[in-house]
């Protein structure tokens, strides 16, 4: 179903032949390399050619091209002179009139979302990792020739999946594909192997789902029932309930494919136009037979999906002015995360509920953890969300133990940013969030914004500048006004005693008996202490109490877990802590908190809750 509707599209926009072409083999598979193959058809004298430093929707520069090995270029039988200009292009001397061809061989060991995998069992790749820019035809149709891998057992024959539109392929989806550019060339990722694969229809568009590593219980069919409902969901929500219909509204895409690797222990996702590279817990997917309640881990597998399906909408086309062309060579700045990621963080969920995949209870639940981990991030009070957008390439993308300190995550904070605004135009009367998401999709045609565009959507809406609220929320590090807004809609927040490490100001690791400190967190109990990260807490001194007659013995106890604290301590309020620091045994006299608390969101008005999230 779906190559042939790719097909169609293949034949009507009658791809010219691409002058830029890339052929790409599995050269060794236990030695993780693939081998590639850039033929330039018409090359400048001075032909300059580069790696991406980083790959779009993963704001961290990356140096693929520490991974690129072997380069030499060819002009017949003529070997140009190549030169390294810096850590990521080269210029090629040509000569004028005749091909230039280009060979090297790509490492391919990050098994994540964001670079290339190549081993015995599958292959995957980002364009950004694997294909050399040709500076000057970045616009031209380029292709790409994918190359079946040569197995001694021709029964694990493998597969291949790709959003690119395929000109002459297999049936295993092995063969020639198109591009309109580099950037799309860029932005449409592969996997290879002996994948599980099924397709099916939203709003009349084909979609594919492939995942790799799925264990044998996997339930295939609810995983695509309860995909198919959230992709229907996110359409109806940005194009309305005739979308796909006969003269109704084109959703943006003709085709999509969700990628899926599954593994021991894993999570994330990155975004593209017309599909979406996933990574989880194989304990994550549904199982066959499973009669207990939903598990938590298969609700999060959900909003992966919703979430990176949403950017199909929220980034991939409408994006930050900033991002209307990319500069692949070094960071692309914007202070606008908060919008894209945030807002879609907030979607997500909401969505999962509207799909009608969690119930009201659910979606208060999720809302409740992404709330405590805002709360419980000190660095909210001294970075604005707008600032945390731009630094994204040396703070969020390069955490250490003062991350949660200085700043604040774009995601989750921009999430509560969006439930604020929608929660405000809702209780005004004045529309909801959702009619100014379509408004900016209407009004930009799907194509770049800025924050004014913003800023005049809400206003549009509302009838109301909403100046001071951005100034507020999002340029400034006032608390937001979560427990007002949503009583107002039913909502109510309880006070309930923090977990241990909340109270004490820490975030540890426990494992084999031991408690290693991770962070400690400004203002809380353990810093005043003297706690430090990569501290060992090993265990604690309580001192001689009780009145005459009914004394207790100074005492000291070894600490396995935090939990024990609760044990050992009884009614004291002071102890001393034994930590190792750098082999050295060290004493820290510890004030235990009182009154540490974290929010429990409940329905005070079931009614009020409904009309909300339904939408």
């Amino acid at each position: 179903m779906a190559t042939k509707t790719v097909s169609r599209r293949a034949a009507a926009v009658a791809a010219p032949v691409a002058g830029v072409r890339y052929r790409v083999e599995c050269a060794d598979l236990h030695a993780h390399l693939f081998s590639v193959t850039l033929t330039i058809d018409a090359p400048a004298a001075q032909q300059h050619v580069s790696l991406p430093v980083w790959i779009p929707g993963s704001y961290l520069v990356r140096e693929f091209a520490k991974n690129l090995q072997g380069l030499r270029a060819t002009q017949g039988r003529r070997k140009p002179a190549l030169m390294q200009l810096d850590k990521c292009s080269w210029l090629v001397e040509c000569t004028p009139g005749q091909p230039l061809v280009l060979h090297y061989q790509v490492c391919a060991y990050d098994n994540s979302v964001r670079t290339a995998w190549l081993d015995a069992e599958r292959g995957f790749f980002n364009g950004t990792s694997v294909c050399l820019r040709v500076e000057g035809q970045t616009e031209a149709p380029h292709g790409l020739e994918i190359v079946a891998p040569k197995l001694a057992d021709d029964a694990a024959r493998w597969s291949c999946a790709t959003a690119l539109v395929p000109l002459k392929a297999d049936k295993h989806g092995f063969g020639n594909y198109h591009a309109s550019g580099y950037d799309e060339l860029a932005d449409s990722p592969v996997e290879l192997g002996t994948f599980w694969s099924a397709e099916f229809e939203a709003c009349g568009v084909p979609h594919r789902f492939v995942i790799a590593g799925a264990a044998a219980s996997f339930d295939g069919e609810r995983l695509i029932a309860d995909t198919k409902a959230i992709c229907e969901a996110e359409m109806r929500f940005w194009h309305g309930d005739k979308v796909g219909k006969r003269g109704g509204p084109k959703p943006p895409i003709d085709r999509y494919v969700f990628m899926l690797n599954a593994v021991d222990d894993g999570y994330g996702g990155l975004e593209h136009r017309h599909s979406t590279a996933l990574i989880c817990n194989r304990r994550d997917l549904p199982q066959r037979g499973e009669k207990k309640k939903q598990p938590d881990g298969y609700t999060t597998l959900m909003g992966l999906i919703s979430h990176e399906y949403f950017h199909t909408w929220n980034v991939k086309r409408m994006r930050p002015a900033e991002f209307a062309r990319y500069d692949y060579s070094q960071e692309n700045y914007t202070q606008l995360l908060w919008f894209f990621e945030g807002f879609t963080s907030y979607y997500d969920d909401l969505l999962l509920r509207r799909a009608g995949r969690i119930d009201d209870a659910a979606y208060l639940r999720l809302l409740n953890k992404t709330i405590n981990q805002v709360m419980q991030t000190p660095g909210r009070l001294v970075q604005p969300v707008a600032d945390a957008s731009f630094d994204a390439w040396v703070k969020y993308y390069r955490q250490d133990e003062q991350t949660p300190n200085s700043t604040v995550s774009y995601y989750t904070k921009g999430a509560l940013v969006a439930l604020c605004f929608d929660l405000t135009l809702r209780h005004e009367g004045k529309g909801s969030l959702d009619d100014v998401m379509r408004h900016l999709w209407t009004h930009s045609s799907g194509g770049p914004i800025s924050e004014a565009d913003i800023a005049a959507a809400l206003e549009a809406v509302s009838g109301r500048s909403y100046a001071l609220e951005l100034a507020r929320w999002v340029h400034s590090t006032e608390e937001l006004p979560l427990a007002q807004l949503l009583r107002a809609h039913g909502v109510a927040t309880l006070e309930d005693p923090s977990q241990q490490a909340q109270a004490l100001g820490l975030r540890v690791a426990e494992a084999n008996g031991s408690v290693q400190v991770k962070v400690v967190l400004r203002g809380g109990a353990a810093e005043k202490a003297g706690f430090s990260a990569n501290d060992e807490w090993i265990g604690i001194e309580l001192p001689a109490a009780g009145k005459k007659g009914q004394q207790q013995a100074a005492q000291a106890w070894r600490i396995a877990k935090l939990d024990d604290l609760a044990l050992y301590l009884g009614d004291a309020t002071k102890c001393t802590a034994i930590v190792a620091r750098d082999r050295k045994l060290i004493r820290l006299p510890l004030v235990l908190p009182v009154g540490v608390t974290t929010w429990r969101l409940f329905s005070h008005d079931a009614t009020k809750v409904t009309g909300w999230l339904a939408g």
